[in-house]
């Protein structure tokens, strides 16, 4: 009896230490970039972009919201570290003090083009690790910050002015340790079920028509991660 309570106290302990042990990360951006990319449609295909971002029916929120879920609920389940809870980081002080470099946040120079999650900062791949120092010095507590952003653009299917066209959409996860170390950088991405066809060699720029391309991309990414994350970030945590 003596021993059984002994071995029961000892497997306890050792709960307590890897729960202590295990490492920390800050998720220090989340958000999604709502200009898709339509670059190799020309300059027509750009502006009409441009004003498609700038109607208030194309709304990202959905998912947004949804992207973010699966990554916390499901994703995150499988690190080999723990997330900072998240009203830790969106409700620091110094986090809401913080004004990340690159970001346009009033007059007509603000950006509409990054819909972050409620209460992040949009903290976009600049060259240079400013933003990620500050950020290490922010959240002391953790042993590395993540970055995540989703962003998508138009790939064409087919020849010369035929055919249709499909969103791809991208994950963008990327990881540093306190040293301000690269531990690992994530880009995957996924085309949609879905297509939109061309007229005179432009695709069709509606929010009814890129929405749900873009809604069919995302899971099929999300679908993906779901299998590759594990595997990706298996070795991560002996890095941090």
């Amino acid at each position: 009896m003596k021993r059984s309570f002994i071995l029961s106290a000892l497997f306890s302990l050792l709960l307590i230490t890897n729960s202590y042990a295990q490492k920390k990360v800050a998720v220090v951006t989340f958000y999604a970039d709502r200009m898709i990319g339509v670059g190799e449609f020309g300059a027509t295909a750009t502006a009409a972009m441009t004003r498609l971002v700038n109607d208030t029916s194309f709304n990202m929120t959905p998912l947004l919201q949804n992207f973010h879920d699966q990554f916390f609920n499901t994703y995150a389940t499988a690190f080999p570290f723990q997330l900072l809870p998240e009203p830790d980081v969106t409700g620091n002080a110094d986090y809401k003090a913080f004004s990340p470099a690159g970001e346009s946040t009033s007059g007509v120079f603000k950006d509409v083009y990054n819909q972050p999650f409620n209460g992040y900062k949009v903290v976009m791949p600049l060259l240079g690790h400013a933003n990620e120092d500050a950020l290490l010095k922010i959240f002391g507590q953790a042993d590395g910050i993540m970055k995540v952003y989703i962003d998508f653009d138009l790939v064409k299917i087919g020849f010369g002015g035929m055919g249709v066209v499909k969103v791809n959409a991208h994950a963008n996860i990327a990881l540093f340790n306190k040293a301000g170390d690269k531990v690992f950088s994530i880009k995957e991405d996924a085309k949609s079920k879905d297509v939109s066809p061309l007229v005179g060699g432009v695709p069709v720029l509606s929010a009814d028509k890129i929405l749900p391309m873009c809604e069919s991309a995302l899971t099929e990414l999300m679908n993906t991660l779901q299998k590759d994350l594990p595997k990706i970030t298996k070795k991560a945590d002996a890095k941090l």
